[in-house]
């Protein structure tokens, strides 16, 4: 029998501000930067179709892993694990979330800050036609306060949300920011499916060629979706400490791991349209394809109509500012509940303790690409090396402990009852997602993590 003695909790106040919320931690940056860049560099078509087999293989169990969890204990990701697991050493997982949400949120955010740069670059109409958009990125990164500064304004954007509580602020605001960025989504995708090369982006998103399809393209379809939907650090643990008894589980992770990968597509399809559409432009450029390439493209592609290209860029940035900040609200969400709940400050000055720890960190992954270029800690500086322990190990390993956990832990009545809702939903399948959470999930997130160690 579990007990939780945690005091009175916020609550989401609707299923679909769950689905809303839960869907805004997994969308970001990786929807409509990362995915892109692993479909181009990884063939296209074939690439998807692996990668959404993956998705619900091995992504969903682990999420509803974590909505066990969450909702089991009704606690933070450090208290759930004090809750079902007292005295037990499975805590060191919960810490392992919250130190992860924090260097997460600190590098995250001096991309996001860089993407909030562009946004305001884009309206002022300084990307223009004509520049060098590598060298004008490389002089932004490495400059030494332009980039803290816009950082700066982005965590402070994430810590207003993350302040006001669970139903006025995380819930509330997904409810606005989500509708938005599904909107900016599609009108975004008709400008690009009527630019002169669509035909050729549409063939190679859709037109799969089965020959492309290596170890490598598996490992890294594998390693998308399960990054994608940001699980393993316990982002959605956190989330399913505020679901009413009543909400179904299973549907919910279904219903986010579906509008996740749809976003992740149809960004796609606004991309890969527009890149055709200019020659010379490759479909794997990489990294630098949301700074270096699509400016350019944005100038060429509309260089007769002007104001289209205008209109395209600021809608672009906007659209990943969103994406941006519905994950860094979950991120900051993870550290924001621990410090709250376990060392008794309200929540407004749990937030402000997180917001300047992050500054602070994030100042130095941010002066990393300049000023601190030098400063290494294991041949590596501060982005790359917060970048490296949250993915290679904390991410994967919190995947591999909270799967083993669940199904290896926690009595299986206890779990079924969380995934029924106490015997009063029937579950399709439900002796399939059990095999999925006990054996698919921890293999698969075990084989992810080997793959990231070895590259």
């Amino acid at each position: 029998m579990y007990v939780n003695n945690s005091a009175e909790r916020g609550n989401f106040g609707s299923r679909l501000g769950v689905i809303l919320a839960s869907a805004g931690s997994a969308v970001g940056l990786g929807n409509i930067w990362r995915f892109p860049t692993e479909v181009g560099n990884n063939g296209g078509a074939a690439f998807i179709l692996v990668y959404l087999c993956f998705v619900f293989l091995l992504a969903m169990p682990v999420m509803l892993a974590e909505f066990v969890i969450g909702r089991g204990s009704k606690a933070n990701t450090v208290g759930a694990y004090r809750t079902l697991a007292p005295g037990k050493p499975w805590i060191v997982a919960g810490f392992m979330g919250v130190l992860g949400g924090i260097l997460v949120l600190s590098f995250y955010s001096v991309v996001a800050g860089w993407t909030l740069h562009y946004t305001v670059e884009s309206f002022a109409n300084r990307l223009t036609a004509g520049q060098d958009f590598g060298a004008v990125f490389n002089d932004f990164v490495t400059n030494p306060w332009k980039p803290i500064i816009f950082q700066f304004i982005f965590l402070l954007m994430t810590h207003f949300v993350v302040s006001r509580g669970v139903e006025r602020g995380i819930e509330q605001f997904s409810k606005v920011m989500m509708p938005v960025l599904l909107i900016i989504i599609v009108l975004l995708m008709c400008f690009s499916l009527n630019m002169p090369g669509a035909s050729e982006g549409l063939r190679f998103l859709l037109r799969p060629d089965f020959s492309k399809v290596t170890t490598g393209v598996v490992l890294s379809a594998m390693g998308q979706a399960f990054f994608s939907l940001s699980v393993g650090l316990g982002c959605l643990a956190t989330y399913a400490s505020y679901f009413k008894k009543d909400m179904p589980l299973v549907s919910s992770a279904f219903n986010v791991c579906l509008l996740d990968s749809l976003v992740a597509i149809l960004s796609g399809f606004i991309i890969f349209p527009a890149v055709f559409s200019v020659p010379g432009m490759a479909p794997d450029a990489g990294p630098g394809l949301v700074y270096i390439t699509l400016p350019h493209v944005f100038n060429e592609a509309f260089a007769s109509v002007p104001v289209l290209g205008y209109l395209f860029s600021g809608m672009f940035y906007i659209l990943l500012l969103l994406a941006a900040l519905t994950s860094t609200i979950s991120m900051h969400e993870i550290a924001t509940a621990f410090i709250h709940e376990n060392y008794h400050l309200s929540r407004r000055s749990a937030a402000v303790l997180v917001t300047l720890i992050c500054m602070l960190l994030g100042a130095a992954c941010s002066l990393s690409f300049g000023p601190w270029s030098e400063v290494k800690i294991w041949n590596r500086g501060f982005f790359d090396l917060f970048d490296f322990l949250t993915a290679k190990f904390l991410m994967p390993l919190g995947g591999i402990l909270i799967t083993m956990f669940v199904e290896w832990y926690l009595d299986r009545k206890f779990v079924v009852e969380q995934l029924t809702n106490g015997g009063t939903l029937r579950v399709r399948g439900l002796s399939i997602l059990l095999f999925l959470i006990r054996w698919v999930a921890p293999i698969g997130v075990g084989i992810v993590f080997l793959n990231e160690i070895a590259n």
